[in-house]
């Protein structure tokens, strides 16, 4: 009887262990996809137009 109590145990821990690590992915999944409307939604292109102009104007160092 020992060692099946044993063993339930240590299921239980895997399950629980388990389910923590599906909630943690499952939470990220669910920030990530809260924070999607703050990312900036245009052309690369323009972005690295403007990069490049930012970066042109900057004073030189020697």
């Amino acid at each position: 009887m020992f060692e099946y109590e044993i063993a339930t145990t240590a299921r239980t821990t895997d399950l629980l262990r388990e389910a923590a690590a599906y909630r943690t992915v499952r939470e990220a999944g669910a920030r990530r996809a809260s924070l999607l409307h703050l990312e900036p939604r245009g052309s690369v292109r323009a972005l690295r137009s403007r990069l490049a102009r930012t970066a042109g104007h900057a004073p030189r160092t020697a």
